[in-house]
C-alpha cells in the first residue's frame, strides 16, 4: 500500500506540484503539533460537503497546496519566518561567478563576516566508463539470464537481465541503459554513438575519490549469481575517465575537496565552476546592504508572481481561482501606495514589477534601511500568512456542495476534512 501511495503522490507532484525541496520543509514536533491544532480549529465548525468527484479539482487542490508551500519556502529564505528578520537576509558576492558562485548560509545577525580569496587549480570530476562500440547486429552472447555486480563505496548491487534468441547488440545496450538508470544507485547511463556503432557510457553522480581508492564504482561479473560474460562483451568495466578531487588555494593555503560544492567556515556554500587563470583569485564576500536589499526584493516579487501565475493556471479546473486571486489583489491593493514609493508597481494583470533605479535610489538615500523598507516586511508577512492558509486548507478554493451544517456546540473533531484529497498525500508539515 505504501508503494502505491508513493507512486500516486510522485505522479501528482511531478505533473502539478513544485518539486523543489528546501531546508524550511523540515519541522520540529512543536510546529507539527501547532499545524495539527490549526487544522482541528479550522474544521471545528466547518459544514459537511459532498465528496469531490471532479479529478481536475482534486489535482488542482494538490497543485495549489504545493504552490503555496513553494511561496512559503521562498519567503522563508529572505527571513520571512521571523517578522523582525524579514529582509535582513545577507547575500554572498563573488568577484567572478563564472569561476566560483557562492551562497551565504551563516547567521544573518553577524556584524562582521570575513571574506575569502580562492584560486581554483582543478575541478572535481566523476568517474566515466565507456564500453565497447558495437555494431547493430545479433548479439554474440548465448541466450540466457545474465547478471553483473556493481560496487559503490561499501555497497554492492546485482543487476540481472535476459538475452533472448536473435536479439541485437543495440536492444541489449538500450536495456542495460534503462536498467542502470532505473536502479537509482548513483549512476547515470546513456548510449554513445560513433557512426553506426554504439557503446554504453556510465557516469557516477558523485565526484572525487577517498584516500586509498582510485574509483567511485566497479563493475564485474566474476562472482555473480547468473551467467557471466556480459561485462567483458559490452566493456562495462572500461574506465575512460578516472575521478578527481577539486584542488584549490584558500587564502594562501592549499586545499582539496571531493566535490565542486562545499562550505567554508559554516558561512558560505561555494560552487567551483571553472579553473582560475594562473595566479588569479576570486574573492568571496558579503554584498553591501543595498545590493542585499535589492536581491531580497527581487526574490519576494518573483515568488509572488510565480504564485499568482500558478493560481491562474488552475482556472477552469473546478477551483475558485477568482476567489484566491481576489484575496491576493486585496493584499497588494492595501500596500499599493507604499510599494509604489519604493519602486514596486502593480501591473494590470496583478503581477508586481520593480523599478530598480528608483529602488536603489530610495535605499541609497535612506538613513535606516530597516525602517525604510518596513512596508515590504509587512507585505511579506501578509503573504506568509496567506500561503500558510492555502496550505492548511486548499479545499476552501474547490467548488463543493454543502450537505449540512454541524450542530453548534456538539461538533466532532475532523482534522483531515480540509485536506481530504491533498493533505493525506502531502509529506511535509501540512
Amino acid at each position: 500500500m505504501s508503494a502505491v501511495s508513493n507512486s500516486i503522490f510522485n505522479n501528482y507532484l511531478t505533473a502539478y506540484g513544485a518539486p523543489k525541496i528546501s531546508k524550511y520543509d523540515s519541522h520540529k514536533k512543536s510546529e507539527l503539533k501547532s499545524t495539527y491544532n490549526s487544522i482541528v480549529k479550522a474544521n471545528k465548525d466547518a459544514p459537511w460537503y459532498l465528496p469531490i468527484k471532479d479529478q481536475d479539482a482534486k489535482l488542482g487542490a494538490i497543485g495549489l497546496k504545493e504552490s503555496a508551500r513553494a511561496l512559503r519556502s521562498s519567503l522563508a529564505e529572505i527571513g520571512g519566518l521571523n517578522e523582525d528578520g524579514a529582509f535582513n537576509k545577507k547575500h554572498a558576492a563573488s568577484s567572478d561567478p563564472g569561476i566560483i558562485s557562492a551562497h551565504y548560509i551563516g547567521d544573518d545577525n553577524m556584524e562582521s563576516v570575513p571574506s575569502f580569496d580562492i584560486e581554483v587549480k582543478q575541478l572535481a570530476s566523476p568517474q566515466i566508463n565507456v564500453g565497447k562500440f558495437l555494431p547493430d547486429i545479433p548479439v554474440s552472447l548465448s541466450e540466457g539470464n545474465y547478471s553483473f555486480d556493481v560496487g559503490i563505496g561499501e555497497m554492492n548491487y546485482e543487476f540481472q537481465f535476459h538475452i533472448g534468441n536473435g536479439e541485437s547488440n543495440r536492444s541489449i545496450q538500450n536495456r542495460l541503459v534503462r536498467l542502470v538508470n532505473n536502479a537509482g544507485v548513483g549512476l547515470n547511463a546513456q548510449l554513445e554513438q560513433d557512426g553506426s556503432n554504439a557503446a554504453i557510457r556510465i557516469t557516477s553522480e558523485s565526484s572525487g575519490v577517498t584516500l586509498g581508492k582510485d574509483r567511485i564504482f566497479t563493475i564485474n561479473d566474476e562472482h555473480t549469481s547468473k551467467t557471466s560474460g556480459a561485462v567483458d562483451y559490452f566493456g562495462l568495466d572500461n574506465v575512460n575517465s578516472s575521478p578527481t578531487n577539486a584542488v584549490f588555494n584558500l587564502n594562501g593555503e592549499d586545499r582539496h575537496a571531493s566535490s565542486n560544492r562545499f562550505t567554508i567556515g559554516k558561512m558560505y556554500e561555494v560552487t567551483l565552476n571553472d579553473v582560475s587563470p594562473a595566479g588569479k583569485t576570486t574573492s568571496i564576500s558579503i554584498k553591501a546592504d543595498i545590493d542585499s536589499v535589492e536581491e531580497n526584493v527581487g526574490q519576494l516579487i518573483g515568488s509572488f508572481n510565480d504564485f499568482l501565475k500558478a493560481v491562474n493556471s488552475y482556472s477552469g479546473q473546478g477551483l475558485k481561482t477568482q476567489l484566491l486571486g481576489g484575496e491576493l489583489e486585496g493584499i497588494t491593493g492595501a500596500y499599493r501606495d507604499a510599494l509604489g514609493k519604493l519602486g514596486i508597481n502593480i501591473e494590470d494583470e496583478g503581477t508586481l514589477s520593480i523599478d530598480s533605479d528608483k529602488l536603489r535610489g530610495v535605499a541609497e538615500d535612506s538613513e535606516d534601511i530597516a525602517s525604510t523598507f518596513s512596508t515590504l516586511k509587512d507585505f511579506s508577512n501578509s503573504m506568509m500568512k496567506k500561503s500558510a492558509q492555502v496550505s492548511l486548507d486548499p479545499m476552501q478554493y474547490v467548488n463543493r456542495k454543502i450537505v449540512a451544517y454541524k450542530n453548534p456546540g456538539h461538533n466532532l473533531t475532523s482534522p483531515y476534512t480540509s485536506s481530504i484529497y491533498s493533505g493525506m498525500m502531502f509529506n511535509f508539515s501540512c
